[in-house]
């Protein structure tokens, strides 16, 4: 099996508020998309911050005798995307999974999202969030208990849109995916579980006699924290390389600065050296687990033939099971 870091065509990713970030985003034209209204809305209550369900409808009828209007969610291979903390990451995973479906002239496969602005409020930005662009160690208060409680509730919306697996593309929020998926009885994918079984499938070889396969992992300090990646590939019996914090105070943390000036070429240039550190200590290939660190690198460069993105991993796994499941009578 072949690993390779696919790419799409996006517009440079600048770190920062998503919804504030001046991205042209162009749809293909060969590609029709029908987009269906559901009369189901999802509010937000100020006084709880958390989701609510609320049925619109024009007509007055009660809540008793309401119908689901869009037959595409009573389908048996629907997928519900969860939004995490990234709007364009959510988008960038619908892509993916709009096109890699359909590559062979076939169907896409039928999906609903819930992604909404909300988890903002409760998850500071990526400028503020601990990550690559902070070199302070001082502890960023978090509301866990509210981030939990705003997720569970777009799994909840989900499940009763007919979602029949879910799906979560958000680095971040994989570090609460068990709590989460308390209490959810469909498939729950996780992006770890994906990308180290993918990497198992593989049967990559040691580059080093006497010595377990190294996977390198280059994340956000809040990801490589949670620790979910290092636990899934360690399941998976490989050895995992982090970056140390030389790498990651004088090369990472100052290539995400970089693209925050948007000095792109800097910041590619110090990708690559963190890249190249990681090889050289025997890491087959290397995780990029970042949303400031996905599309950086140009489509030709031919150290991506060395690393895998994670959410590449979560969409073809959420493509074969919806394959699947389509054929299941």
């Amino acid at each position: 099996m072949a690993l390779s870091f696919q790419k799409l065509k996006y517009p440079p990713y600048i770190p920062g508020n998503d919804s504030k970030s001046r991205i042209q985003y162009r749809a293909r034209p060969n590609l029709s998309v029908a987009i269906h209204f559901s009369t189901i809305l999802v509010q937000i209550d100020e006084s709880r911050n958390s989701l609510q369900f609320k049925k619109i409808s024009g007509s007055g009828k009660s809540r008793k005798g309401y119908k689901k209007p869009n037959p595409l969610l009573k389908q048996a291979n629907t997928v519900g995307i969860i939004g995490g903390v990234s709007v364009l990451s959510t988008l960038i995973f619908l892509e993916k999974l709009v096109w890699w479906s359909s590559r062979d002239g076939e169907e896409c496969i039928p999906f609903v999202v819930c992604s909404d602005p909300s988890v903002t409020r409760v998850i500071p930005s990526h400028n503020s969030f601990p990550s690559f662009s902070s070199r302070n160690d001082e502890q960023i208060e978090l509301n866990v208990d509210a981030v939990i409680e705003n997720l569970q509730s777009k799994r909840k919306f989900l499940e009763l849109s007919g979602a029949c697996c879910l799906v979560l593309p958000c680095h971040v929020s994989h570090a609460w995916h068990g709590k989460i998926s308390q209490g959810c009885l469909l498939p729950f994918f996780h992006v770890g579980e994906c990308v180290a079984s993918e990497l198992q499938e593989a049967k990559l070889k040691p580059l080093e006699a006497g010595s377990d396969v190294r996977i390198g992992i280059l994340a956000s300090n809040a990801t490589l924290t949670a620790g979910f990646y290092q636990e899934k590939l360690q399941n998976q019996g490989f050895e995992v390389v982090l970056p140390d914090k030389a790498t990651m105070d004088h090369i990472l943390i100052p290539a995400v600065e970089a693209l925050t000036r948007r000095d792109i070429e800097g910041a590619r240039n110090l990708l690559r050296v963190a890249i190249q550190i990681l090889l050289m200590r025997a890491a087959n290939t290397v995780i990029l687990a970042s949303d400031e660190l996905r599309g950086l690198l140009p489509r030709d460069e031919p150290l991506l033939k060395k690393c895998i993105d994670p959410m590449d991993s979560l969409a073809r796994a959420t493509i074969r099971w919806a394959k699947h499941e389509s054929k299941v009578p």
